[in-house]
């Protein structure tokens, strides 16, 4: 399990860099709010990464074009259903193309452009998110991971 997060972690992390090293203004204003909850005579600590909203919102962000996994794991339907008008047939293998809903033009406005702030609303966070899966399924390692990036970054 812990080997697991490691790869994706670094690949967060590589990918939150170049979104704010592209986007300097976010830069500023991340610095801006670590400087004034942290200021500059002391590491970051866990314990303040709740006060830091605007950096959670850049990692929030830079998952959303970007998860570390784009296909969640596969599942496998347990009876005959039908979603959105598709038959989908006892037993047929299920994936969840997450790089595909988080670019969806029809969820996301603008949706190529990094906007951290479009995630200041927590309702988004909950409902057209995913890039560690949902539910009792989801990847056990997220909050250390949200973690770990945070702290990193």
């Amino acid at each position: 399990m812990l080997l697991g997060g490691v790869n994706t972690e670094f690949i967060t992390l590589e990918w939150s860099m170049s979104h704010l090293l592209n986007n300097l203004n976010t830069l500023q204003k991340s610095k801006s709010e670590i400087d004034f909850h942290i200021g500059h005579g002391r590491l970051l600590d866990k314990t303040d990464l709740p006060r830091l909203h605007y950096v959670q919102n850049v990692i929030s962000e830079t998952l959303r074009p970007n998860p570390a996994v784009p296909l969640l794991i596969p599942h496998v339907s347990s009876d005959r259903c039908n979603v959105l008008g598709y038959n989908i047939p006892k037993g047929t293998i299920l994936l969840v193309n997450v790089w595909a809903i988080h670019r969806d033009p029809k969820v996301w406005d603008e949706a190529t452009s990094f906007k951290p702030e479009r995630f200041e609303n927590a309702w988004i966070k909950g409902c057209k998110t995913m890039p560690f899966g949902l539910g009792r399924r989801g990847c056990s390692g997220m909050d250390l991971g949200q973690r770990v990036v945070g702290l990193a970054l």
